[in-house]
């Protein structure tokens, strides 16, 4: 079974920064279209940024201008950098392909608050 593990998450400051990760053990990773997605209390998981296996992305408009998802093939990770954090931004991060087909991970919290 393919795992996903994330990390990187924890506390900022408003206006902070952070950069997540995500490793997949799957020697297929490079085909895969990726994706970050979040889930606030209370609320359904969304999805955050797209990537191909190509590096064509695409972000939720929420996002756009802070966020920037990429990959290294060869260390079959996925990552996400954030930047100008606000509250708003405080959820659990998780990995996945972009149709959500695997298993789910532990995700790695993200926490905004001065």
């Amino acid at each position: 079974q393919v795992q996903l593990v994330e990390s990187g998450g924890g506390l900022v400051q408003p206006g902070g920064s952070l950069k997540l990760s995500c490793v997949v053990s799957d020697r297929f990773f490079r085909f895969f279209s990726m994706a970050w997605y979040r889930q606030a209390p209370g609320k359904q998981r969304d999805l955050v940024a797209s990537i191909t296996g190509g590096g064509g992305t695409d972000y939720a408009d929420s996002v756009k201008g802070r966020f920037t998802i990429s990959r290294d093939n060869a260390k079959n990770t996925l990552y996400l950098q954030m930047i100008s954090l606000k509250p708003e931004d405080t959820a659990v991060y998780y990995c996945n392909t972009a149709s959500g087909s695997l298993a789910w991970g532990q995700g790695t919290q993200v926490i905004v608050s001065s």
